[in-house]
């Protein structure tokens, strides 16, 4: 029987940090000795003598047979996993781990098209192809649901040659999907299911959150830890459900994608992070909910009646689960983007943790406390009292680009070798619940995301850019969703949308920050 109030890696580090020598031993600092006063003054000395590396004490992350290993195995019992890893380099590596360690160059994954840019970033490090599946819209809102069992069964019964299916699940809202539903058109095709369940660490530690991923029938769960448990930022975790996934393609996987000198700080944060839900995660996970349901009700009652998002009154396969401790609060009633009703939020001491075109979502943990929800309740109602009116309509959400379903791959072929393409493999594409084959006339060709990414570019205007194919990852940042990724052509539409969100207040990531110039293949 494991023992959950043991931390066994905090242990080791602090004993070492204790312990004197004339260290010769990276980091340059020395145990703290070296660092800028002023930076050793307000964080203080101890945390510079834990900043250890790979001591013989403190055990090796891709080789794990002390306390580093300790604490992965208690952490697989504490979130119900047969196997545990610890993420130094966040979710990202945890997501293209997963991909890597289920698909090779060429092989073909299923896949949601407003995933998160790492998964991007593990198609063009494995080479393996995307079948883009494109999820509802949740009317009112303009929020992405999650794509449905049914959707994943149809993209499979046109592509059964497909190695893996990736789902995002919750999303940034808290909405989830039939995780259990997918898990089972999969694993009857014979293929494993990847979940990116990074703001869900802390399902299944209450009976009024949805339930983990990983007991509901996914081979691998990414969990962002530090998103809404008490681990530093940037510490994760992937969880394994034995069976389709050998631990040792794992193993492989993150040592391609993890630092050869992770943080022992935050692989002890993550430790403790554990034990602090193993022994304590009900209670925890009671009174963060009890603080939602304040925050929920005190705006529902509020003399404006401010919306927030609620789920279904009956679950559906693209709405299957709620997060209620995530808190999206529609603000197009006030006349004010999100990002309007950010800025005056902030200079009322509020931040959000997501503003978007019309509603803005907070994360609520256990770190939050009853008068940062008496904050937030107090700043909205000011908010709604000094909204001007009348004031011009917001501008619609903009609408995230879609490439048609792709026509069939050997037509495209021989359209591209007819052409003379040097790129004459076609990306698989978006596919659609509705509409999986078929398709309009053959597009150009357009490569993988590893062959754009790493094929001869140039910088041209984005006029110029309009047809061409991306070799960049563009996406407002968050969510961090691309609009455009290597491989695709851009559109005069997914141009435009950028400006939309640009003009809005949005930040976007991956391109020139003007907007002016696009990279594309040559």
């Amino acid at each position: 029987m494991l023992d959950q109030t043991s931390a066994p890696l905090l242990e080791a580090i602090q004993a070492r940090s204790h312990k004197t020598d004339a260290p010769f031993y990276a980091p340059g600092h020395k145990r703290g000795g070296g660092i800028d006063p002023e930076l050793a003054q307000w964080w203080g000395l101890p945390v510079f003598a834990a900043d250890l590396p790979e001591l013989p004490e403190l055990d090796n992350l891709f080789a794990p047979t002390g306390a580093i290993a300790q604490a992965q195995e208690l952490a697989a019992a504490a979130f119900k996993a047969d196997r545990t890893w610890f993420l130094a380099n966040g979710s990202t590596a945890g997501v293209i781990a997963a991909i890597l360690a289920t698909c090779g160059h060429g092989d073909k994954i299923i896949l949601p098209r407003n995933i998160h840019k790492s998964a991007v970033s593990g198609l063009i490090i494995s080479g393996a192809v995307p079948v883009f599946l494109t999820p509802e819209t949740l009317p009112d809102w303009d929020i992405p649901l999650c794509i449905t069992p049914e959707a994943v069964a149809a993209a499979l019964q046109s592509h059964p040659d497909a190695k893996a299916v990736l789902v995002v699940s919750p999303n940034y809202h808290g909405i989830c999907g039939d995780i259990a539903g997918i898990a089972q058109v999969a694993h009857q095709h014979g293929i494993p299911l990847l979940v990116d369940e990074a703001h869900g660490p802390h399902f299944g530690f209450h009976p009024h959150l949805p339930p983990r991923a990983i007991e509901v029938g996914a081979d691998i769960a990414v969990h962002s830890t530090h998103k809404v448990l008490g681990a530093m930022t940037q510490a994760s975790m992937l969880h394994l459900r034995q069976g389709m996934i050998e631990p040792q393609r794992v193993n492989q996987a993150l040592e391609l994608v993890q630092s050869t000198s992770p943080s022992y700080l935050l692989l002890a944060s993550l430790d403790v992070a554990r034990r602090q839900m193993a022994l304590g995660g009900y209670e925890l996970m009671s009174k963060t909910l009890a603080l939602a349901a304040v925050a929920r009700s005190s705006l529902a009652s509020s003399r404006t009646q401010i919306p927030t998002l609620e789920p279904p009154e009956q679950w559906t396969p693209s709405f299957a689960g709620f997060d209620p401790t995530r808190l999206t609060v529609k603000v197009t009633d006030f006349g004010l983007t999100g990002y309007e009703a950010d800025e005056l939020l902030q200079k009322m001491g509020v931040t959000a943790e997501l503003p978007s075109w019309g509603h803005m979502t907070f994360i609520i943990s256990l770190g939050n406390t009853p008068a940062d929800i008496q904050q937030l309740v107090h700043s909205f109602s000011q908010l709604a009292s000094v909204s001007p009116a009348p004031r011009p309509p917001v501008p619609q959400s903009p609408r995230l680009p879609v490439s048609p379903s792709p026509p069939p791959r050997r037509r495209c072929q021989r359209e591209a070798l007819r052409r003379g393409s040097p790129l004459a493999r076609p990306r698989v594409g978006v596919a659609s619940a509705k509409r999986l084959g078929g398709g309009p006339p053959c597009p150009p060709p357009s490569p993988l995301p590893r062959e754009a990414f790493f094929a001869a570019r140039e910088v041209v205007p984005a006029e110029a850019a309009v047809g061409r194919i991306s070799t960049e990852i563009v996406c407002p940042y968050p969510p961090g969703i691309p609009v455009l990724m290597p491989g695709e052509i851009i559109s005069q539409e997914a141009i435009d949308f950028l400006h939309q969100v640009r003009s809005l207040g949005g930040d976007i990531t991956g391109c020139d920050p003007d907007l002016q110039n696009f990279s594309v293949v040559r």
